[in-house]
């Protein structure tokens, strides 16, 4: 149960943070795209665990 928990958040950071990426590389700034990056790879980490 909690795997399966896991699993559902880290692909929800990982729709979170690709998706504040595709709006961002419209007018492409720095910050937000850095924390997309981050979101993102939290996110996989969270799922590979």
């Amino acid at each position: 149960m909690l795997r399966i928990l896991k699993k559902t958040i880290a692909v929800c950071l990982i729709g979170l943070g690709l998706g504040m990426l595709l709006v961002l590389l419209l007018p492409l700034s720095g910050w937000l795209f850095l924390i997309g990056v981050v979101i993102i790879a939290v996110g996989l980490m969270w799922l590979c665990c």
